[in-house]
C-alpha cells in the first residue's frame, strides 16, 4: 500500500496492526523519510503497535564518502523503536527482519532495520537466520499474586475498578465484565485512553477519569482500594500538586506491560496478563455480593444540543450515536471536544475506540484507513478536527486509491480551537489567525477522495440515513466536512 507522506505510512500500518493484531511491515525512505515519521512512531510506540520498519540507506560501498541521501539514521527516532539494526553484512539483514518481527511483538512497538540499497542485490545465505521461526509468549499470573490480589479486594468495603488500553480484547472485556458483575463494581477508564478497556453501555460503567490529580482524588475518594488492569497510576495531562489519590487508599495494578508497571504508584503491581489474572481473580473471590448501594448504572443517554439547527460537536456526536452499529470502530482525533464524544459515543465491542495515546496529531485519518484495511468487514468511523486532518491528510489519497470504505468525519470549525480555549482560560486571547480558509472537503477531493458538506442538523442526518446502513460494506471512502464555524 502506498500512501504519500511517512507519517500517513506508518499511522496506515499503525492502524492494519491494531486491526489485525500483528506486525506490519512499514518501508521508509532514508533520513527525510525516517525523520518525517518519528511522530508516528512515537505514537506507534505508546500506543503498544507492533511494527517492523524497514529504513532505506545509501549504498553500502560509497555511505562512508556521505554522499547524497545518506543519514544517521540510529538515534534518529530517539528511544522510541522498541529495537534497532544495522546489518554488518547484506547476508545478515534477512535474519535482522525477521528478528524484528519477533522484538516488535515483544517489545509491543516499532522494531527498524536500516538496509543500504546495495544490499537487495547481494546473495542470501539461508544459513544466517539467527532469530526462532516460532515464539510461544506467556504472562500467567501465579497462585500466590492471585490470592494477594483476591484477599485484598475481598477486604475493601467500597473497591473500584479502572480499566486502560491495554485491557482492550475480547478476552480482557469477558473477564472484567465477569469480576465487576461478581462484587457490582463501578467501572471507569483511565484518562486519555487509546482503546476502550470494558463496554462503555454496560449498567456499571462510571464514566473516564479525570487527568487532574484534584477531580482524579474527588473521584476516587468514596473508595479504599482501585484496581487498576491495563493501564498505567494515573495518566495525567497537566500538572497539579498533590497525591493521586487519598491517604489510606490502596492501589492495586494489573498489566502485562512492564513499562506502566515500573512507572506506577501501587501497593501491589502484577506483571501478568490481564484477561487471565482477571479471570483466576474472579474465581478466588468469594461468593458473589449483594449489590451495593449508590453504584453508577447506565451511562447517559445522548442529549440534544441548545442548537436546533446549526451543527455543533455535541449534535454530530448524538447524530453518529443513534446510527451506529455496535460493532463500530471510532477512531478519534478531535482533543476540543473528546469529553463530549466519550459521553454521547459509548464503545460497545472491543475495539470499539481507537486514539493516539501519545497525544500527537496525524493519527486520526490514517489509522482509521488502516483499522478499516485490517478489519475490512467492520464499520469504521473517524472522528476528527479540521487542524488534525490536515496533519494526515495525505492517506485519503490511499484509502481512495485502494477501495478503503472509510467514513471520515470533519469538525470543521476553521480554528485551533483547543489553543483558543487555553488562551481564553489564561485570560487573554489567542495571538494566532484562523484558518477558515482552508477547505477540507476540496482538499479531499484533490487526492481522489469523495467529499460532501453539511451544515445544517437535517443534513447531516440525511447523509448519515444514507451511508451508514452500508458502511460495513462499503469499498469506496468518503469524507463528511461538518460546518461548525456558525458558532461563537
Amino acid at each position: 500500500m502506498l500512501a504519500l507522506h511517512e507519517g500517513s505510512v506508518v499511522g496506515l500500518a499503525t492502524g492494519y496492526a491494531t486491526a489485525t493484531d500483528r506486525p506490519a511491515l512499514v518501508v521508509l525512505h532514508t533520513t527525510a523519510g525516517l525523520g518525517n515519521a518519528v511522530g508516528a512512531l512515537a505514537t506507534a510506540r505508546v500506543n503498544r503497535t507492533p511494527l517492523v520498519v524497514v529504513v532505506g540507506q545509501q549504498d553500502r560501498r560509497h555511505v562512508a564518502s556521505r554522499p547524497f541521501l545518506a543519514g544517521d539514521l540510529e538515534g534518529l527516532a530517539g528511544s522510541y523503536p522498541v529495537w534497532w539494526s544495522a546489518p554488518a553484512r547484506p547476508q545478515d539483514v534477512p535474519g535482522a527482519v525477521d528478528r524484528a518481527f519477533h522484538e516488535a511483538v515483544s517489545g509491543r512497538g516499532p522494531a527498524v532495520v536500516t538496509v543500504p540499497s546495495d544490499d537487495w542485490a547481494a546473495a542470501a545465505d539461508p544459513r544466517a537466520l539467527p532469530s526462532p521461526a516460532v515464539v510461544r509468549r506467556g504472562l500467567r499470573p501465579d497462585d500466590g499474586s492471585v490470592r494477594e490480589l483476591a484477599t485484598r479486594l475481598a477486604a475493601a468495603t467500597s473497591p473500584v475498578l479502572v480499566v486502560g488500553a491495554d485491557a482492550d480484547s475480547p478476552a480482557a472485556w469477558t473477564a472484567l465484565t465477569a469480576l465487576a458483575e461478581h462484587l457490582d463494581l463501578p467501572v471507569h477508564q483511565e484518562a486519555f485512553a487509546a482503546r476502550a478497556g470494558f463496554p462503555q453501555d454496560h449498567r456499571l460503567f462510571a464514566g473516564h477519569l479525570p487527568p487532574e490529580r484534584a477531580a482524579l482524588r474527588a473521584v476516587l475518594a468514596p473508595h479504599d482500594l482501585v484496581l487498576v488492569v491495563g493501564a498505567p497510576v494515573f495518566r495525567q495531562y497537566q500538572y497539579s500538586p498533590g497525591e493521586l489519590v487519598d491517604p489510606g487508599t490502596t492501589v492495586l495494578l494489573v498489566s502485562d506491560d512492564a513499562e506502566d508497571v515500573h512507572h506506577s504508584r501501587a501497593d501491589l503491581a502484577v506483571l501478568a496478563d490481564p484477561a487471565a489474572t482477571v479471570t483466576a481473580l474472579t474465581a478466588a473471590l468469594p461468593a458473589a455480593l449483594p449489590p451495593r448501594e449508590g453504584n453508577p448504572r447506565a451511562i447517559r443517554a445522548p442529549e440534544g444540543s441548545p442548537h436546533a439547527q446549526v451543527l455543533d460537536a455535541p449534535t454530530v456526536f448524538t447524530a453518529l450515536a443513534a446510527r451506529l452499529p455496535a460493532d463500530a470502530v471510532v477512531v478519534e482525533e478531535t482533543p476540543s471536544s473528546r469529553p463530549d464524544l466519550h459521553r454521547l459515543v459509548p464503545a460497545r465491542a472491543p475495539l470499539g475506540f481507537l486514539s493516539a495515546a501519545q497525544g500527537g496529531l496525524g493519527f486520526g485519518v490514517p489509522a482509521s484507513i488502516g483499522v478499516r484495511m485490517g478489519a475490512p468487514d467492520r464499520p469504521v468511523v473517524a472522528l476528527v478536527g479540521d487542524g488534525s486532518t490536515l496533519y494526515g491528510v495525505q492517506a485519503l489519497w490511499t484509502a481512495a486509491h485502494y477501495g478503503v470504505g472509510v467514513l471520515v468525519v470533519v469538525l470543521d470549525n476553521g480554528r485551533y480551537a483547543i489553543m483558543d480555549r487555553l488562551a481564553a482560560d489564561a485570560g487573554g486571547k489567542a495571538p494566532w489567525p484562523g484558518f477558515g480558509e482552508v477547505d477540507v472537503a476540496g482538499l479531499a477531493t484533490a487526492l481522489g477522495c469523495p467529499a460532501r458538506r453539511v451544515a445544517t442538523v437535517a443534513e447531516l442526518e440525511d447523509l448519515l440515513d444514507e451511508v451508514v446502513p452500508g458502511l460495513a460494506a462499503r469499498r469506496t471512502p468518503l469524507v463528511v466536512a461538518c460546518d461548525l464555524r456558525q458558532l461563537p
